[in-house]
């Protein structure tokens, strides 16, 4: 039997709520990867599962579908974005989108873009939101408008309904524009609204999206999904040119399978977002803690005391979202449990009762 120096370094016990990223890999992930292992398979996407895939992802959403793999988020955004755009092309996002404000400049510094942020309740644009950067196509001054990008869901864990993005899709289209849903979380938005993938996107008018694994169970991997071939261009160019590009892809590939396949995407998205909505009947108990936003995901957002949240932080690890405004971000996940969402309570209450 083959042996290894390595040890496990951690307790497998430990839990904490600040990203659904800290969780490991779903036992029907690691399963699928050891069932794409082994033997000879070529590189590159050329390989059997990744040509497999393709049909996977049209199950969901339609037929002219095209996936992409690539290495993580970031790039799957940078990508898809680029593929959207012109060299002088503009991004309009809301202010509190991930490609803004968490992903060090990369849509800038190496898709090349302007983004136009706009200040948006919850996260959620509107048709008279994006009017608000939506000008200016004459202007050889200004970076031109070209592309709206929503996150589904958002990252203040609230949801679009697939009307709120048919009205957004339909409102950019009108003005020669592309949407783009960053949809690192999609799962646990189809989870909530109880609806097919395909409903608020390809339905939608979506153009393109980043589809998220590693939120959702998987070792890594994300996929750029194509919805509307005719709105893109050099797709597999761009994915090369910004090193999202695996050698290894059949490993990438077999795991969306695994996910997509049958219902292990929808399995964990629901189980994470129903230890969210736990947690959040729990803490709304305490007094002197405020729900800052709709629960609608597996993300609760609150306020409370800053010295509270400190010592709260040696128990149990989260982060805080805006520490001067006492802004915490407590994430579930698909292997988060209802003893480890009470216990967190619990430990809140008893926090809270110090003061």
């Amino acid at each position: 039997m083959a042996t290894t120096d390595a040890e496990r370094r951690h307790d497998p016990g430990l839990r904490g709520f600040a990203s659904d990223n800290y969780a490991g890999v779903h036992p029907e992930i690691l399963a699928a990867i050891a069932l794409a292992n082994g033997g000879h398979q070529v590189s590159y996407g050329e390989d059997v599962y990744t040509a497999h895939l393709q049909e996977v992802f049209r199950a969901h959403f339609g037929p002219r579908a095209e996936v992409f793999p690539v290495f993580n988020g970031t790039g799957a955004n940078v990508v898809a974005l680029q593929a959207l755009t012109e060299r002088w092309g503009a991004v309009i996002c809301a202010d509190s989108a991930h490609i803004h404000v968490d992903e060090c400049g990369a849509p800038e510094r190496v898709g090349g873009l302007k983004l136009l942020t706009v200040e948006a309740e919850h996260g959620k644009l509107t048709p008279e939101l994006i009017d608000r950067e939506a000008y200016g196509w004459d202007d050889e001054h200004r970076a031109q408008p070209q592309v709206v990008s929503i996150t589904q869901s958002t990252e203040l864990g609230t949801c679009y309904t697939p009307e709120e993005i048919r009205a957004i899709c339909d409102h950019a289209h009108e003005h020669g524009m592309k949407v783009h849903l960053d949809g690192s979380r999609i799962a646990n938005a189809a989870a909530t609204l109880g609806v097919p993938l395909r409903a608020f996107t390809t339905d939608a008018g979506v153009d393109a999206l980043s589809f998220g694994g590693t939120k959702n169970g998987l070792l890594f991997g994300e996929c750029v999904v194509v919805l509307n071939p005719d709105a893109v261009r050099a797709m597999k160019h761009l994915r090369k040119l910004s090193m999202q590009l695996a050698s290894k892809m059949r490993f990438i590939s077999v795991q969306f399978e695994a996910l997509l396949a049958g219902d292990l995407w929808l399995r964990s998205a629901s189980h994470a977002n129903a230890m969210a909505r736990r947690l959040a009947e729990g803490v709304r108990a305490v007094d002197g803690v405020e729900i800052a936003h709709p629960v609608e995901a597996n993300v609760v957002f609150a306020r409370l005391p800053h010295d509270v949240a400190e010592r709260l932080q040696k128990r149990f690890r989260f982060y805080f979202w805006d520490e001067p405004a006492g802004l915490v971000r407590w994430m579930c996940s698909y292997d988060t449990t209802e003893q480890d969402v009470d216990s967190f309570t619990t430990a809140l209450t008893e926090e809270m009762g110090k003061r």
